[in-house]
């Protein structure tokens, strides 16, 4: 059998097709010659449970030949890949899955969710391994990070699916949140031909200033004595925001959260302050003094420019919204690219604004930010983006993506002949004949919150997976059958669990329009009307921090 095999991989027939047994198919592998790859497993993974080298054993797996590899791209470079392939009923596509934080580890759970519905499916540590502060003084490293593991990742994966299948993938997607959302737009930015079809959730593709929102937040609640904010307070704080603003931005005046936060016009200051023996329902002056901060968002102190955009209003009591913003120990794992580039001994409270963030920039912004709004690359290849962000996500705020869209907006404006508004709206049509963008109502980071929760954005498997309801399904209609995405219904279920059935509907809609409240049942999807609002209206970056 091992003869056979040998001969199939010399003359390059397909593996599949080269013995009766799939476990030869798959551990044949191992031989496979590829430049600067070490092939380190190579294994078939019969049905059931799947006990990966980290984290808990995942179960409801199809069979599937389990590949892992170390990428060397440059001396120093140590990306580690996995792919995992089914054994059968492969529905003959490719889907690259994004990472999250620093990385430093396979996310198996992202490789099971797309195994599970019939892709063979990659990821990468984005050679960061074991963690991100472990790769101070090792800038190759972190130029991987910054966009090439995802790439080499991708072409290897290629690569060895097709001499596993005998053929190649009939189309390539990829799907990340966060760090994976950075990611997409790297690819969408630099290598347009990576993928047929990109979902970016919550992307920080603006790393180095994102990061800089952490430590102006971080800062601004530990200067001065007194300034953090407890956490029933910051409940009670954004229990204000809401009942100021909802239903007065396309929202059912009964919700608990923000539909279009620009419309909210929330003045810290008609916060109760504290007096005597006040204790809960108010802030002491210190504590508006760093909410305040917090709403303004990171400035240069010496020029007065914009940084980066502070957290959305609604958004400051959701997961790793102020409550962990002002933690420095919770906040310690977000300092990596400031290590980096200012060294392993950076003190976060010695930051400086504008010369230390310049050193920062110079350093890393040109392999770790994917800022560049023009797209008409992927564009003229027939590739499809899809974009989405949560109003209520505190960590990567919705209107640094909004800013992104608006910007890729403007230049396609840009190559067009004439001006005007009818030029603006020609330049949107265009825009959203391959990239469109969803806003979604209440949703924190990549998931959770106050608001909707489920729409495919983790591979659909607790939604129908129909294009209705699943943004990868939609995705795929686009790419594959040429059919837009307008809206998605997107789904809140009972404690977040299908089996307990729905909680609450609505539909999520291409930017610029909104989910608006038109009477009725707020909890029924059929309430609502995706309705146009303003474009742009958010703080923007100074040009120079987008770069």
């Amino acid at each position: 059998m091992i003869a056979k095999i040998l001969i199939c991989l010399f003359f390059g027939m397909p593996l599949i097709a080269c013995g009766s047994v799939a476990d030869s198919h798959c551990q044949a592998l191992a031989q496979a010659k590829l430049t600067n790859v070490t092939i380190t497993a190579a294994q078939l993974i019969s049905s059931g449970t799947f006990a990966p080298p980290t984290g808990d054993p995942i179960s409801g797996l199809p069979a599937f030949c389990r590949v892992a590899a170390t990428l060397k791209p440059t001396p120093d470079s140590n990306i580690k890949i996995e792919l995992w392939m089914p054994e059968r009923d492969w529905n003959g596509r490719f889907l690259g899955t994004g990472n999250g934080g620093g990385a430093g580890k396979i996310s198996y759970k992202e490789l099971a969710l797309g195994l599970q519905r019939g892709f063979a499916t990659a990821n990468t540590d984005m050679g960061t391994s074991p963690h991100a502060d472990a790769v101070v003084d090792h800038p190759e490293r972190w130029a991987d990070f910054g966009y090439r593991s995802t790439h080499r990742m991708t072409s290897v994966s290629k690569k060895i699916l097709a001499s596993f299948y005998g053929k190649s993938e009939s189309r390539s997607y990829f799907v990340g949140c966060s760090t994976g959302g950075g990611q997409a737009l790297m690819e969408a930015q630099r290598f347009p031909a990576d993928y047929n079809g990109i979902i970016a959730g919550a992307p920080a593709n603006n790393r180095t200033h994102i990061h800089t929102g952490f430590l102006w937040n971080l800062k601004a609640t530990n200067s001065t004595a007194g300034a953090r904010l407890p956490a029933e307070k910051i409940a009670w704080i954004t229990k204000a925001v809401v009942s100021a603003c909802a239903g007065k931005d396309g929202g059912s005046p009964e919700d608990a959260f923000l539909t279009d936060p620009r419309e909210c016009k929330f003045n810290p200051d008609t916060l109760p302050k504290c007096h005597a023996n006040d204790q809960n329902d108010c802030l002491t002056g210190a504590q508006l003094a760093a909410l305040k901060l917090i709403y303004a968002g990171p400035t240069n102190p010496k020029t007065g420019e914009r940084i980066y955009t502070p957290i959305p209003l609604g958004s400051e009591n959701s997961l790793a919204g102020v409550l962990q913003q002002e933690n420095p120990a919770k906040m310690a794992a977000q300092f990596y690219p400031f290590q980096w580039a200012l060294g392993a001994k950076f003190d976060y409270t010695k930051f400086d604004y504008d010369q230390d963030q310049d050193k920062v920039d110079r350093k890393l912004a040109p392999i770790l930010n994917a800022n560049n709004p023009d797209l008409s690359k992927i564009k003229k290849m027939g590739g499809k983006i899809v974009m989405f962000t949560g109003t209520a996500d505190p960590l990567v705020p919705y209107q640094d993506a909004l800013n992104y869209y608006d910007r890729v907006i403007d230049n396609q404006q840009s190559k067009l002949a004439h001006s005007g508004e009818n030029a603006r709206q020609q330049a949107l049509t265009q825009t959203q004949d391959f990239f469109r963008y969803f806003l979604i109502p209440g949703m924190a980071h990549c998931g959770g919150g106050p608001g909707l929760h489920d729409f495919g954005q983790s591979l659909g498997l607790n939604v129908p997976t129909d294009s209705e309801h699943d943004l990868l399904t939609a995705l795929i209609g686009w790419v594959e059958q040429g059919k837009a995405p307008d809206e998605v219904i997107a789904t809140t279920f009972v404690d977040d669990k299908p089996a307990k059935g729905i909680e609450f509907q609505r539909p999520i809609c291409a930017y610029p329009k909104f989910p608006n409240y038109m009477g009725g049942d707020r909890k029924a999807a059929s309430s609502y009307r995706c309705v146009d609002h303003p474009r742009g209206e958010v703080p923007k970056p100074a040009k120079r921090y987008l770069n």
